[in-house]
């Protein structure tokens, strides 16, 4: 999930982009979906780092988890795409999901339309970008038996 520093959304902008690179004004971003359409998001534009993003919990000792970590748990619960109709959900079907793949999860700051988006972008983010769900390979640590005569 380290792919998630390069995934952002712009508020007031629909869907995910990547960042490319800083500018003096601004970054340089590109759109997440088939258009793959570059701009310039200015310095005043309010840009929200996946990877910076948690959901809060009741019952944790940090009282957050990170996004990615909810995003590993939805893919391992339901795959490639969550098949739920988010426009026409319900806030108790939202709810439900989230609980489902996040137990615990505070449910007088995270808000339904909080919910909505995490569903969105894992769906953006499963098409357009799977590779951000490969977990990274850890090094194996070799040990050498030796055997006594």
């Amino acid at each position: 999930m380290e792919l998630l520093k390069e995934v952002a959304n712009i508020s007031g902008q629909s869907g995910l982009y990547r960042i490319l690179k800083p500018t003096r004004t601004g970054v340089i971003v590109e759109s997440l979906d088939g258009k793959k359409a570059r701009s310039v998001v200015g310095a005043n534009a309010r840009v929200s780092v996946l990877k910076d993003i948690s959901v809060y919990m009741a019952n944790h000792q940090d009282n957050a988890i990170p996004l990615g970590d909810i995003f590993m748990a939805i893919k391992e619960k339901h795959g490639n795409k969550v098949e739920m109709a988010v426009k026409t959900a319900s806030d108790a079907e939202l709810f439900d999901f989230l609980d489902s793949v996040a137990p615990d999860f505070d449910r007088e700051k995270v808000y339904a339309s909080d919910v909505k988006k995490m569903i969105n972008w894992f769906n953006i983010l499963s098409v357009n970008m799977p590779e951000a769900f490969e977990k990274s390979a850890e090094p194996e640590i070799e040990v050498e038996k030796t055997e006594e005569a």
